[in-house]
């Protein structure tokens, strides 16, 4: 943990930036904003970006302010109102990578690049493997056919090369040439936009072809894509940071240590997806996450573990998968994992494999393997890996770095398993040691390549290890980059659309095979995260969140009343997985879509909207690449997607749903209104997504970036003394309550605080979660609220506040002593939430 050198934000509050949202729009919802009660906003990335974007990660140029926003004015006039006001401003920013543009001229680095190749001044930028067998060439995969086929559409034109809407630079001294010579002789190869997969030879954001990764990690390109955010930030117009996808980086505590030296320390979180048990870097310049390690403890609150299981139950009866189709979590991510690892980043796995026999061919003891069994050594070891990306090597953290090491090594002997003749899997300790980025290992072990699997002592002859080998340092980099990527496209964006048993928990960083986390491992986190990582970030709903938290909030609900939804599903889905009479909906996809529906819900929508729901059904198809995917479309199937859609969840059998959601509604509002308070008074920096203080029923990108709409009509109502009228607007008043009371003590919030859970005691302690913050503020909420009322409320369950003094109730004004205890059933009557201050 880093402490920062300004004071850390109380809250954030997002807002996502686009020509719809510039920075003028953004500086007219400052007052709101301000009233509301956050510290900071926090802006989505602001430098110059491919035109029309609605999110601003694929930057085109790093040295201005993005004119389609306001540019750098607009930025500065938002900056001096929102200081104003009280407030400042964190910026998300992107290291990873930029974009292939059309027209290519807009990344004015790359277009030098194509033009100059390898001699290029900005070559270095990018992360390019010249050698990767294109004659020296960079692919560029931007045409639409096979290129004997799209030879017609070529011109060239004032020394430009013209293609359809694109235009590409010319190598000097080519122009005159014919086209086919004219073509082999520049430095890129313009290929089929599908040669991508397979023959790609630069390094991207996961498999994205239009984004490029660049070297980020050489000090020249780190000063020249940073100079623009360092001078806003040593200017007062910039306070904090975020920093997108650290896992694509060569270095990343290297890159975050660079970055605090050239920040003087601002608060910077990052956007590291943390699973299961694993553990932020110790020793990362950064005050911690971003915040989804805290939406999976929040979440998984909410979960019955009982209902879940006979959920799953009937999903299974409903659907009936196969156990790698979506009928068991575990086999459903190995499948979708060898298929990505095989297909989609084919590209990479070679280029791991091209180094790794450089290697063996010039290391004989180690070596000697054929390309077929580095490249299975390669892929075997990347499909068993349960994090995003291993960090053996952190120098900073090496209790972290035991643990991967010890995590590589188990997956290194599944993987020798996998091969049939013993011999040849020593293709695996090769790239075993690589991944640990060594060479090889001496005859005593002192290395601790020793404990390479499968390895006896009459391998362990000396080979030197060559700590600054460039192949073995591109090799362990690149792994770890691979493996990022291969979390995230096999399990985020497919496994999560193939096994829909509860939606609210197929969310970044959760875990559809145990969705559900108890009060004892939610206060767990919070006292490690604030012993820890006391100013991470803390999220509910993001930019990136496949469903926002209420619509997660109502599907959850679910869990609780497994055999209600199996009867309405029943009812609804009768008959209504044909289309048409002719193509059939996999029930799996009317299972996802009718769940989705009573997700989005009637009171905050209206109930579904075929405009809203369709495109988020039709990218969950196309994501579970079951029947069509994003580059083999089956058109049919589909249309028949769509038509189930629209006579179905968004057709005259939602109002089944909308019954049911009335059942529930009380339930659904105990989950929503906790889980925000939870979010609000927790360990660390909550940020909240733009409109999300209000009920928010938001889908999968692009439906949850819209522009924010920043209404100050309710809030100020509520202000004026309007009694809060339904759901909205009790979140509003709970939201605008507690933001304030973080803003006024931030000493009760902060790294100088503490966290006290605070148990109830009684027959229905278990519902009951709560805790004491600085010993100044409890917060108590009631979670599994319907299965409480089916075993008969909370009877005589007790909550006792600390002693010394009395306790004020925020939302209802009550006072109640300290040191006694009080009947829950009291407490949380009026509200299911209860905010309390000492007196």
């Amino acid at each position: 943990m880093t402490q920062p050198s300004s004071p850390s934000p109380t809250a954030t509050y997002r807002l996502q930036l686009q020509p719809d949202f510039p920075f003028a729009a953004a500086e007219r919802a400052v007052p709101y904003l301000a009233a509301l009660g956050v510290s900071h906003l926090h802006l989505s990335p602001v430098l110059e970006a491919v035109p029309g974007s609605t999110h601003g990660y694929d930057v085109t140029g790093h040295a201005a302010v993005r004119a389609e926003l306001g540019g750098e004015e607009g930025l500065r006039a938002l900056a001096a109102t929102a200081r104003a006001h009280g407030l400042g401003l964190v910026v998300d920013i992107v290291p990873n990578h930029m974009a292939v543009p059309a027209p290519l001229s807009l990344n004015g680095a790359l277009w030098e690049v194509l033009r100059d190749g390898p001699a290029s001044r900005y070559a270095h930028w990018f992360d390019i493997d010249w050698d990767g067998g294109h004659g020296g060439r960079l692919l560029l995969p931007v045409l639409e056919g096979r290129i004997g086929n799209e030879l017609p559409r070529f011109r060239v034109e004032r020394g430009l090369l013209h293609y359809g809407e694109q235009v590409l630079p010319l190598r000097p001294g080519t122009e005159l040439l014919p086209l086919p010579r004219l073509l082999e002789a520049q430095w890129y190869r313009l290929a089929w936009w599908r040669l991508a997969r397979t023959e790609l030879n630069y390094r991207r954001f996961f498999t994205i072809s239009e984004l490029i990764g660049i070297r980020v990690e050489d000090p020249e390109v780190f000063d020249a894509t940073h100079g623009t955010v360092l001078r806003l930030i040593r200017e007062g117009v910039v306070d904090g940071l975020r920093i997108d996808h650290p896992d694509g980086l060569v270095d990343p505590g290297g890159y975050l240590a660079r970055l605090r030296a050239g920040t003087k320390g601002c608060w910077t979180v990052v956007e590291k997806i943390l699973t299961g048990a694993e553990r932020l870097p110790d020793g990362w310049a950064c005050a911690g996450t971003t915040g989804y390690d805290a939406l999976r403890h929040l979440d998984g609150l909410f979960v019955c573990p009982q209902g879940a299981g006979r959920l799953f139950s009937h999903y299974r009866d409903f659907v009936t998968p196969l156990a790698d189709e979506g009928g068991d979590w575990d086999e459903t991510v190995r499948r979708a994992a060898y298929e990505v690892v095989e297909h989609d980043l084919a590209a990479e796995v070679e280029r791991l494999v091209r180094t790794a026999a450089r290697i063996g061919e010039r290391v004989p003891r180690p070596g000697d393997h054929a390309p077929w069994a580095l490249r299975q050594a390669v892929r075997e070891l990347l499909v068993r890996l349960p994090v995003y990306r291993p960090y053996a090597g952190e120098a900073t953290d090496t209790a972290r770095a035991a643990a991967d090491a010890a995590m590589l090594r188990a997956a290194a002997e599944r993987a020798r398993a996998t091969f049939r003749v013993p011999e040849e899997a020593g293709a695996v300790d090769l790239v075993h040691d690589l991944v640990l980025g060594r060479l090889g290992y001496n005859a005593d072990g002192a290395d601790g390549a020793d404990d390479a699997p499968g390895r006896d002592a009459a391998e362990r002859e000396a080979v030197e290890t060559d700590a600054v080998d460039p192949d073995v340092a591109d090799f362990a980099a690149r792994f770890a980059q691979t493996a990022s990527a291969l979390h995230a496209k096999s399990v985020e964006d497919t496994a999560f659309y193939r096994y829909p048993v509860l939606l609210s928990a197929c969310e970044v960083g959760g875990d559809p095979g145990e969705p559900a986390l108890g009060p004892g491992t939610f206060h767990e986190y919070c006292a490690r995260l604030q012993r820890d990582w006391p100013e991470s970030g803390t999220v509910l709903s993001t930019h990136d969140t496949k469903r926002s938290a209420d619509v997660r909030a109502r599907i959850a609900v679910l869990s609780e009343c497994p055999d209600r939804w199996r009867d309405v599903l029943n009812v609804v889905a009768d008959g209504r997985e044909v289309a048409d009479g002719a193509v059939r909906v996999d029930p799996l996809v009317a299972w996802s879509a009718w769940q989705t529906a009573f997700g989005l819900g009637a009171s905050a929508t209206g109930g579904p909207t075929a405009e809203q729901l369709t495109p988020a059904v039709l990218k969950a198809v196309r994501e579970a690449g079951l029947r069509t995917t994003w580059t083999e479309p089956d058109a049919v199937y589909e249309e028949a997607v769509a038509e189930f859609v629209r006579s179905g969840p968004c057709g005259p059998a939602a109002d089944r749903l909308a019954a049911l959601e009335a059942e529930l509604s009380p339930y659904v509002r105990a989950n929503v209104l906790a889980a925000t308070l939870l979010h609000l008074t927790m360990p660390g920096v909550p940020d909240l997504y733009q409109d999300t203080e209000r009920e928010y029923a938001a889908l999968v990108d692009p439906d949850n970036r819209r522009p924010a709409r920043c209404d100050p009509g309710p809030l100020a109502a509520l202000d004026d003394g309007a009694a809060p009228a339904g759901l909205s607007a009790e979140k509003l008043r709970l939201t605008a309550t507690a933001l304030r009371l973080r803003r006024a003590h931030p000493e009760w919030f902060g790294a100088a605080a503490s966290y006290e859970p605070l148990a109830a005691e009684g027959p229905a302690a278990e519902h009951c979660v709560a805790f004491v913050r600085a010993g100044r503020v409890v917060t108590a909420v009631t979670r599994l609220s319907l299965r409480l009322q089916e075993t008969g409320g909370w009877w005589d369950t007790g909550l006792r506040l600390p002693a010394g003094g009395d306790w004020r109730e925020l939302l209802t004004g009550r006072t109640l002593a300290g040191g006694a205890a009080v009947g829950v059933d009291s407490l949380l009557t009026q509200w299911p939430v209860a905010l309390l201050v000492r007196e």
